[in-house]
């Protein structure tokens, strides 16, 4: 599920809509798997833009969140993210890890630095991440003005 931003619509559920899919796949005994891609594109707030992941870890969700900074940094074609995986117990989550270390050697051994060095100055230093947070916003609101504009002309 797209946290933020969704593309290509640039539609987001509210809060009471993931309230609602949280429901339904708790219901379900579903794991949800997040993608983050556009954190920060949407409202231009890191931390509302990824509201619906607390949320659902505030619940107790085991899940994934797929993390990319090739976009809200400008880091295309670099591929650089994360996974998180959120885990009900230490137990489980050193069983993940297990698993998840045969995937990724059978998959690459050793994936490039330059993308993951610029978003580690980014995010390690808090007058870099300040200015990026900001950048952010900025973009942001282009978007959302945009967007206003070509649905007053329509």
């Amino acid at each position: 599920m797209h946290v933020c931003a969704h593309n290509p619509t640039g539609v987001d559920p509210s809060q009471s809509d993931w309230e609602a899919i949280a429901e339904v796949m708790q219901r379900r005994k579903l794991i949800p798997f997040f993608d983050t891609a556009y954190q920060g594109f949407a409202s231009g707030d890191l931390i509302k833009d990824s509201w619906s992941v607390r949320y659902f870890a505030q619940r107790g969700f085991s899940m994934f969140v797929a993390q990319s900074y090739a976009k809200n940094m400008g880091l295309y074609g670099e591929r650089v993210g994360a996974l998180h995986i959120v885990t009900p117990d230490k137990e489980t989550s050193a069983k993940v890890l297990s698993q998840l270390k045969l995937v990724i050697r059978a998959s690459y051994s050793s994936p490039p630095f330059s993308g993951a060095r610029i978003a580690e100055k980014i995010l390690n230093n808090a007058n870099n991440f300040d200015a990026w947070s900001k950048e952010l916003k900025l973009i942001a609101e282009r978007v959302i003005s945009m967007r206003t504009a070509m649905r007053k002309r329509l």
